[in-house]
């Protein structure tokens, strides 16, 4: 049941558990610290570069604690002993000091930019390359705007998080460690007071980074997936519209949007405890440095009113780098949880390998043979089952069966999207898994149902098909698939520049460049995926005669639901259930009067109504 929130300021109490969704099932949760140790391994890259960035912070640092000492040690010689002897040279020292450390700051920031994009592209780069290793099997389970949202959203808190806290870190150690050295040799009694804050610090840090980096997560998981749903509904607005889905959408889209306010509020509740928290430690700090040092210099003379100014500008330099950090912890964490998401990704099992002895068929007849081929995408439920049956070159066989028969997985394990669980395949006699994957692929030529179309102009999607081809070889593939005519009539012609997914031409023009797409790969085996499924009868009556010179002399494999398209084949495979239920032409299992026979008697009937 959807949940509402009559009370924008009511938030449920929040989870600070990582269950299922937010953590893989079997897999402990990711540390922070392994985390950013994955990141230093990037960051490292540029390891000279990041040496001259620690010399500057260090530098910086030095003039940060330099300049409060001379400060100091300045109200006692020239205030408290009322002298301008020196002074002004006291002014120039500290205005060198103020100078020199703004210049440190800068080009420490400013190597660090070029370090940090540098580890983002590659990072961003590993991401990229990433996906195009990653089986076919991953991409049906996954939203592709979740997948999005790893590549932009993450990837994009990572960036501006090295932009600013990788230096913090380094100039918070350095700064710690030389407040409390120089303090120490101040004051021992002071220093000691001062520390006596950092257990409390620490205390609460903990308490809280304890919830907020499963909030922070789960703020990361609910973006991606509503980032996800957005994509999908935008893609699908025919789909909404036509079955007026509209309301259901947007209630969707507020339930889904509660879920990231939720996670979100809470992230953020729990991570605004942190500075507040340090401005009442850092507070109570200088109430005790101001009154114990006040007495310890009216009474005992053990230190002087410099040595308490001193004090009080490094308690604030002490405690500045953790302020910094809290002030910079959402981000943080959100970098953090990002930076797993993406590494999650990386961490994936990549598509099997191809065996050493794997090899390269530079040329393919086109025999296709399935011998007692069983496959399941899940161990407990068989998709295909005993599939066995023989394609000699240059014949045409078509798939026919109702929806989830299994034609279309017939398809996926003859391109090797997926690897048949068991039994063996052969191309030319030769086992499909002792082929190369890409020598294998280069002999195929495909025209999906759903035929992409990428951004760029008809000329560069058609070309697709055989990336050296020539103008003139692009236009006679274009014209053997009857393509030509409509892209002659558009503006620009071949150069037309077409966006994400060919929007801007009909579904049918779209399959028209796919089928020139796959004549101009010339492949050996051919696979048609309902080619024709999304075009008009008359275009139909064109395509089919292209297709047919196409198909001339190629074993080509017909995935049809209209059977008036695959009269011709030389073999109908009928599938049912996982398995073929019958086989012979057209002829043949009409005269049986089975399964087949049904098929096409409802579909007639369909149509004659």
């Amino acid at each position: 049941m959807q949940r509402e929130l009559t009370d924008p300021f009511r938030y449920p109490k929040p989870n600070l558990k990582p269950d299922a969704s937010v953590v893989k099932k079997g897999k402990k949760p990711k540390n922070m610290g392994k985390t950013l140790y994955r990141l230093w391994g990037y960051l490292a890259q540029k390891k000279r570069l990041l040496f001259l960035v620690l010399v500057m912070v260090a530098l910086s640092c030095a003039l940060g604690l330099l300049g409060p000492y001379v400060l100091g040690m300045s109200i006692d010689r020239f205030i408290v002993n009322r002298s301008l002897d020196g002074f002004t040279g006291m002014l120039v020292a500290l205005g060198c000091i103020y100078f020199l450390h703004s210049v440190a700051l800068f080009l420490q920031n400013y190597w660090m930019i070029g370090i940090s994009q540098t580890t983002v592209f590659q990072l961003r780069a590993d991401l990229f390359h990433q996906f195009h290793e990653l089986p076919i099997s991953y991409f049906d389970k996954k939203q592709h705007g979740e997948l999005m949202s790893r590549v932009t959203n993450d990837i994009e808190n990572v960036s501006s998080t090295l932009n600013s806290s990788v230096i913090q870190i380094f100039s918070s150690i350095i700064t710690l460690i030389g407040t409390v050295v120089v303090m120490f040799l101040l004051s021992p009694l002071l220093t000691f007071l001062t520390l006596t804050i950092v257990p409390v610090m620490f205390m609460g840090m903990k308490w809280i980074t304890s919830r907020t980096g499963v909030l922070f997560k789960e703020q990361q998981k609910n973006l991606g997936d509503l980032n996800g749903f957005i994509e999908e509904s935008i893609s699908g607005q025919k789909i909404v519209k036509t079955f007026s889905l509209e309301e259901k959408m947007i209630n969707d889209m507020k339930e889904k949007s509660d879920e990231l306010k939720n996670s979100a509020y809470w992230a953020q509740v729990y991570s605004g405890f942190i500075p507040k928290l340090m401005n009442m430690l850092n507070n109570a700090s200088y109430a005790i440095i101001v009154g114990v040092g006040g007495l310890l210099a009216l009474k005992s003379g053990a230190v002087s009113i410099g040595v308490i100014v001193i004090f009080v500008e490094y308690s604030r330099q002490f405690t500045r780098p953790l302020n910094d950090l809290s002030n910079q912890f959402n981000t943080l964490l959100s970098a953090i949880a990002g930076a797993e998401r993406v590494f999650e990704v990386l961490d994936e099992e990549r598509e099997e390998v191809d065996e050493k002895t794997a090899i390269v068929m530079k040329e393919i007849k086109g025999e296709v043979q399935f011998s007692h081929v069983s496959f399941s995408y899940e161990s407990d439920k068989e998709i295909l089952r005993d599939i066995h049956f023989k394609v000699k070159p240059g014949e045409t066989i078509a798939l026919v069966g109702p929806t989830g028969a299994g034609k279309t997985t017939i398809i996926q394990l003859i391109t090797r999207f997926y690897d048949a669980t068991t039994g063996n395949i052969l191309v030319d006699g030769q086992e499909i898994t002792k082929i190369k994957r890409e020598s294998l692929r280069s002999h195929m030529g495909f025209v999906l149902q759903d035929s992409y179309l990428f951004e760029g102009t008809i000329k560069e999607n058609i070309r697709y098909g055989r990336l050296n081809a020539t103008d003139k070889e692009v236009e006679n593939a274009a014209k053997m698939a009857n393509a030509h005519g409509f892209i002659e009539h558009l503006s620009e012609g071949y150069d037309t520049i077409l966006s994400a997914n060919g929007n801007g031409i009909s579904q049918g023009q779209k399959q028209l460049l796919s089928i020139s797409r796959a004549i101009l790969a010339d492949p050996s085996i051919l696979i048609l995926d309902e080619a024709t499924s999304s075009i008009d009868t008359i275009t139909e009556v064109k395509i089919q005669d292209a297709l047919k010179r196409l198909m001339k002399g190629k074993t080509s494999f017909v995935v049809a639901h209209r059977l008036n398209t695959i009269k011709h084949a030389d073999v109908i495979l009928v599938l049912d259930k996982g398995m073929i239920v019958e086989k012979g032409s057209h002829e043949e299992l009409l005269k049986k009067q089975g399964f087949y026979y049904e098929l096409h008697q409802n579909q007639f009937s369909e149509a004659s109504e």
